[in-house]
């Protein structure tokens, strides 16, 4: 014999007309919502996170000359690795900027185990809105493309004098002051300048 099947009241199967009326605005809150984890992930397609050896980060300093007194920041930070070792083992204050909360987890954790928490701090903020115009030192990991649109934005914020040092990607038709090899990788160093403002800075 077949057990006996449960019936169901059909008024069930509808949604009663008041809490009908507060679904659009509940799903309206929802989609407002729905940006900020979207640009995430855009963001994370565009620039994938790769870490730089302790090496390279190491020769991308001694690069661009990072010294104590020095501001640096490094956009698309990671795991910090870079602003830690400029503050820890060449005296600078550094800032990281990254989008993926869980770097910027790491990266603090990173800068506590260092012991460099007070000379370091990170930004969970997109890089093409960061404040950056305090910098004395910027570094970038990050991919041409980027690279080129975020040109105009560190020549417009920037002052001059400021050294900007990339891992492996160039700036196009703004060409490098040094270019130098760390094994296999290419690293370049680039210096702001008045030409290069007004030559490049709306391009």
């Amino acid at each position: 014999m077949l057990p006996r099947m449960k019936t169901m009241n059909p008024s069930a199967l509808f949604v009663p007309r008041k809490a009908a009326r507060r679904l659009p605005v509940l799903c309206g809150l929802l989609l407002a919502l729905a940006p900020l984890p979207a640009q995430q992930e855009e963001v994370r397609r565009d620039v994938p996170y790769v870490p730089t050896p302790s090496d390279v980060v190491e020769t991308m300093l001694k690069l661009g000359e990072v010294k104590k007194g020095d501001i640096l920041y490094d956009l698309g930070c990671g795991d910090g690795r870079i602003v830690v070792m400029a503050a820890q083992k060449f005296g600078a204050r550094g800032t990281g900027v990254d989008i993926d909360p869980e770097r910027i987890k790491e990266a603090e954790e990173n800068a506590r185990q260092a012991g460099v928490s007070d000379r370091v701090h990170f930004i969970l903020k997109n890089l093409f809105e960061a404040d950056f115009h305090d910098a004395t030192v910027v570094t970038l990991y990050l991919l041409p493309d980027v690279n080129l649109k975020l040109r105009p934005k560190l020549l417009k914020d920037l002052k001059v004098g400021v050294r900007i040092v990339s891992h492996q990607f160039d700036m196009g038709e703004w060409k490098p002051d040094k270019e130098i090899k760390a094994d296999w990788r290419t690293l370049y160093l680039w210096t702001v300048t008045e030409k290069a403002k007004a030559e490049f800075g709306d391009k």
